[in-house]
């Protein structure tokens, strides 16, 4: 394994945190985030805010939201076209 440098590792962000990456080029940002505290900052933020994401997604929208947005995804499939308000 080599360094990958701070540029890469903070290019390569997103698609590390989300397990996208092959497994060489994972290998590399790990070492890299284990040993520069700028970019291992970086990589906290990202996990704090994947896993927040990943929370909201796994809760369920108030029921008048959820018919309201139904009823738009169907309106646009209807229409071929989103007309926005």
């Amino acid at each position: 394994m080599t360094d990958c440098g701070c540029e890469k590792a903070r290019q390569e962000l997103e698609e590390y945190l989300h397990n996208e990456l092959r497994r060489e080029d994972a290998a590399d940002i790990r070492e890299h985030m284990a040993n520069c505290p700028e970019c291992s900052a970086e990589l906290k933020v990202g996990l704090t805010i994947t896993e927040v994401v990943q929370r909201a997604c796994r809760e369920s929208a108030p029921g008048e939201l959820r018919t309201a947005v139904l009823s738009r995804i169907r309106e646009v499939q209807a229409h071929g076209t989103l007309v926005v308000d």
